[in-house]
C-alpha cells in the first residue's frame, strides 16, 4: 500500500518543503508554512489523459500558424478592457473575489454575448441545473449554443468537452472539482493543481478558452497553492463592497494585455451593468463647500479616473496625533504630512490627521499627492476649495511639486467633467497646452499650491 507523504507549503508563495520552518526560505514570510498530506494515486489507475493531447514536437517561428480571430469580444467593454481588448482563444482566466461580489453572476451574463457565434459550455459544481436556469432566467439568458452541466468529477467534465466540443468553458468553481484518481479532498492542494493544470491542457490542446472561478481565503489571496495563479494565462478580481452597488474588477495577472486597467460595474437585480463613465459614478454626492475635500485625477491604464479625496484634521487628545489613511498608502501619507508642516508652514503635530478616498478606490501614483496634500490644508484651516478646482502633482520631501505622466489624457478627463481650475506642477508643463475651459494654475511647490487655491 502507497504511504501518504507529509509536506509543508508556504501559503504566501507556494513554495514546498519536506520539513516545518518557521521562516519560508522562498519568500521570507513568517508563519507561513501549513502542513499537507500527499496522497499517491491508487495502484493501477491512471490519470485522466486531458482532451486534445497529443505528442508534439518543436516548431520554429514561422512553422507556428496564427489564427486570424485572435481575441474575440465578451460582449461587456469593461471586461474586454481588463482582458487587454478581449479574450485569447485557448487561455486560461482565473476570476477570483469574494463570496456574493459577482463572480459567477459576469460569467453567465456573457454568455448571452458569447452563444450568438460560439458554442459555450458552463460547467457548476455549486449549482443544479434548475439553479442555474433560475439564475439565467433572472439575467435573461437564453441561448440553444448554452450547454450547462452540474458536475464536480474532473474525468466527467473532460468526456463533456470531448463529446460537445466548446469554444469556450466555464467552470465555476475549481475549488470544487476533483479527479478522482487523487484521494485527496476536493479543493486540497494537490486537487486543485491537477485539476487546473488538466483544464490548461484542454485549453492549450485543443484552444478552448476556459474561464475559471476562484475562491478567496479571508487574506484576501485566491484560495489554493500560489501556483495556481502561475498556471493561468490571466488573474482578475472582483472588488468592493458586497453591501454596495460598486464593482471594480482589475487584473493583477495578464499574459496578453496590461494589468493598470480598470473595469467598473454596477450590481443591479438584473445583474450587472457596466458604467461606462466612472469618474462621474466616483465624484456623484460630493458635498457642496464642505473643508477638507479636493479632486484628484489618477491613471487606471490608459484611462483617467477622477476621484474625490477626504480629510479631517482635529485637534488630538492624545500625547501622539493620530495618523489614519483609508484607499492611500499610510507611509505615503505620514510622508506628505510631514512635509506639509515642514514645508508648507502647517502645523500638524498637535492635530489627528485622517486620510480617506471616496469610491473603494486605492490612490497609488505620485499623481494624487497634491490632493491629499489640499485636502488637508484645506480641513486644517477649516476653509473649502473652489468647487470647481481639481489638483494633479507629485510632491518631493523639499516641498517641490514635480510633473507627473499623462497629464494632457488628465486635464482632458477634468476639463470633460465640467471643472474650470486645476493645479499643476510649473516645472515639465510649459509646453502642455490648457484644455478649453480650463485655467490651469502652475506652481513651484506646496506652499505656493495652498496659496493660490485657499
Amino acid at each position: 500500500m502507497a504511504k501518504t507523504k507529509t509536506i509543508f507549503y508556504c501559503t504566501s508563495c507556494g513554495n514546498e518543503t519536506p520539513k516545518w520552518q518557521g521562516r519560508c526560505p522562498a519568500c521570507g514570510a513568517w508563519n507561513t508554512m501549513v502542513e499537507h498530506e500527499e496522497k499517491p494515486a491508487a495502484a493501477g489507475k491512471s490519470r485522466p489523459v486531458p482532451v486534445g493531447a497529443a505528442p508534439r514536437r518543436p516548431k520554429t517561428l514561422s512553422e507556428v500558424d496564427i489564427q486570424t480571430e485572435v481575441r474575440f469580444s465578451t460582449g461587456m467593454g469593461e471586461l474586454d478592457r481588463v482582458l487587454g481588448g478581449g479574450a485569447v482563444c485557448g487561455s486560461l482566466v482565473l476570476v477570483g473575489g469574494a463570496p456574493g461580489i459577482g463572480k459567477s453572476t459576469l460569467l453567465l451574463q456573457i454568455c448571452a454575448c458569447l452563444c450568438r457565434e460560439r458554442r459555450v459550455l458552463y460547467v457548476s459544481g455549486e449549482e443544479s441545473e434548475r439553479q442555474l436556469k433560475l439564475r439565467a432566467q433572472r439575467l435573461h439568458v437564453s441561448s440553444e449554443n448554452l450547454l450547462i452541466l452540474s458536475e464536480t468529477r474532473l474525468g466527467d467534465i473532460l468526456e463533456a468537452v470531448d463529446e460537445t466540443k466548446p469554444d469556450i468553458l466555464i467552470a465555476d468553481s475549481i475549488q470544487t472539482l476533483y479527479n478522482e484518481n487523487n484521494d485527496s479532498a476536493p479543493g486540497s492542494i494537490s486537487q486543485v493543481k491537477d485539476c487546473t493544470m488538466s483544464l490548461m491542457q484542454v485549453a492549450k490542446g485543443q484552444g478552448i478558452t476556459v474561464f475559471v472561478v476562484g475562491h478567496i481565503n479571508k487574506e484576501g489571496a485566491i484560495a489554493g497553492p500560489k501556483v495556481l495563479e502561475h498556471m493561468v494565462d490571466c488573474v482578475l478580481y472582483f472588488e468592493g463592497d458586497r453591501n454596495g452597488a460598486y464593482r471594480l474588477l482589475r487584473a493583477v495577472k495578464n499574459r496578453f494585455g496590461s494589468t493598470n486597467e480598470m473595469g467598473v460595474f454596477e450590481m443591479g437585480d438584473e445583474g450587472l451593468r457596466e458604467v461606462p463613465n466612472p469618474s462621474e459614478m466616483l465624484l456623484s454626492g460630493r458635498p457642496q463647500h464642505a473643508p477638507g475635500t479636493c479632486v484628484a485625477c489618477i491613471m487606471e491604464g490608459t484611462r483617467p479616473l477622477l476621484a474625490e479625496v477626504q480629510a479631517l484634521v482635529t485637534k488630538t487628545s492624545f500625547n501622539v496625533p493620530r495618523r489614519t489613511a483609508n484607499g492611500f498608502d499610510f507611509n505615503r501619507a505620514v510622508l506628505l504630512l510631514a512635509v506639509l508642516e515642514k514645508r508648507g508652514g502647517l502645523h500638524l503635530g498637535a492635530f489627528d490627521s485622517y486620510i480617506n478616498v471616496v469610491g473603494g478606490l486605492f490612490l497609488d501614483e505620485p499623481a494624487a499627492d497634491l490632493s491629499v496634500a489640499l485636502a488637508v490644508a484645506s480641513s486644517y484651516r477649516d476653509t473649502a476649495l473652489p468647487q470647481d478646482l481639481a489638483a494633479v502633482g507629485e510632491i518631493g520631501l523639499a516641498g517641490e511639486v514635480r510633473a507627473v505622466s499623462h497629464l494632457s489624457l488628465r486635464l482632458s478627463e477634468i476639463a470633460r467633467l465640467g471643472f474650470t481650475r486645476c493645479v499643476i506642477p510649473r516645472s515639465g508643463t510649459e509646453t502642455i497646452p490648457a484644455p478649453k475651459g480650463l485655467e490651469l494654475i502652475r506652481v513651484r511647490n506646496v506652499r505656493e499650491a495652498i496659496e493660490f487655491s485657499i
